[in-house]
Parts: C-alpha cells; sequence; structure tokens
C-alpha cells in the first residue's frame, strides 16, 4: 500500500498582494454575497460551516491523491462515486507487481470484520500459499502472453493480490466523507490503512477544515 498528494487546486485569487490558499478560496467562494469577501480570516467561518453542514463550499477545491494497492480493495474505493478516477489498465499494460497481505480471523458473529489473533504458523502458511498462488498466476500469465494471448484475457489467470495504480480526484466535501467512512473500524483494515494515510495528507493540506472536524 502506498498513498501519495498528486495535487490540489491551486487559487488565483490574490487579496491584499497575497495569493490565497486552498482554504482560503473556500472561505472566499462562501463569502460571495458577503461585503467582506476578501477578508483573509476564515478559521471561525469555516468551522461555522461544519457546524451548521453547510457543506457545499467545501466543494469549491478539489486533491487528488494517487493510491497504490491490490484489485481486492481498489472495488471498495471506486464505490465512492463522487469522486473521478483513472485506474492501471491491465489491458494495456503487463501485470508486474503483488501485493502481500497478512490474514486474520473471520469473526463468527460479523461477516465484514476480522479479528488479528491468529497464530503463527497459520500465519506462516498464509503467507507461502500466498507466495505459491503468485508465482503459479504470474508464470501461467506470462505463458498466455508469450502465447500471443491478449492481456485482456490473460489477466483472468491473475489473483486478487495483483497490484494496481489509481488516481483519485475529488472534493474537499468528498474527502470529508470518505475519511468518515473508511477510517471508521467498520472499513477492512487494508483500505482502513489507506484511509489513514489519506487522512494525514489531508490534516497537512486543510488543516483548518481538519482541526474543525476534530481530527487535528
Amino acid at each position: 500500500m502506498n498513498v501519495r498528494l498528486i495535487a490540489v487546486t491551486n487559487p488565483l485569487v490574490e487579496i491584499q498582494n497575497e495569493k490565497l490558499n486552498p482554504e482560503g478560496l473556500i472561505a472566499y467562494c462562501a463569502r460571495v454575497s458577503s461585503p467582506h469577501q476578501e477578508n483573509l480570516d476564515y478559521e471561525k467561518l469555516l468551522a461555522y460551516c461544519i457546524k451548521n453542514r453547510h457543506w457545499s463550499i467545501f466543494e469549491m477545491v478539489d486533491m487528488t491523491i494517487e493510491i497504490v494497492t491490490s484489485r481486492a480493495i481498489s472495488p471498495q474505493i471506486l464505490r465512492h462515486r463522487s469522486f473521478v478516477f483513472q485506474e492501471f489498465s491491465q489491458r494495456y499494460t503487463k501485470v508486474q507487481s503483488f501485493e502481500t497481505y497478512a490474514p486474520r480471523r473471520q469473526d463468527a458473529k460479523n461477516r465484514q470484520h476480522s479479528i488479528d489473533d491468529l497464530d503463527v504458523s497459520t500465519v506462516e502458511w498464509f503467507a507461502e500459499a500466498q507466495e505459491e498462488i503468485r508465482a503459479l498466476s504470474e508464470k501461467k500469465y506470462n505463458d498466455a502472453l508469450e502465447k500471443g494471448i491478449a492481456r485482456e484475457c490473460a489477466r483472468m489467470l491473475l489473483p486478487l493480490n495483483t497490484q494496481t495504480k489509481l488516481y483519485m480526484k475529488g472534493s474537499v466535501r468528498s474527502w470529508i466523507h470518505y475519511i468518515e467512512v473508511r477510517t471508521d473500524p467498520s472499513t477492512q483494515k487494508e483500505h482502513r490503512d489507506i484511509a489513514e494515510a489519506v487522512r494525514t495528507i489531508f490534516i497537512d493540506r486543510f488543516p483548518v477544515t481538519a482541526s474543525a472536524l476534530g481530527w487535528a
């Protein structure tokens, strides 16, 4: 798993010879009906909007994140339909890498929950099983390509831990919702780790908003 910032909206508006930062732009747009639109003080305004659930102003700024994960996790990310995505194409380019995951025990009461308390021998068995399947799948995949089978067909031989890369672009509003949902303990750990990394980036780039949300 790897997560990194690719882009954030770059405001062109200047106030008092000072270029607005992304949060300043959110406030500038929020004050469209105010005679004080060029007020550079916006901490209280953003906190007020969050407290009173005035979410539309947070659609004025976008952030793009690069995510490297597996084909098992990417469908969970792609469910967030308010975002725009670009994903690595297994039809266009040969697969190069695979993710390796540690196992957890199935919760007997909750089918969407797992518990990290497996014994060492089971953990080692799962690691070996992943490697065995990866090696066989990769060999058969490469064999298929050498036989002239199209990449879009050869990919059917690949396991769910095949690595993929996504670019995920959305508004600050969408990122707030994504982080709140996917950092919840009910989210699969591998996806939750991604959301936690995104939250760290969000806090760095939108510190006033993050503070108002109670994240920092």
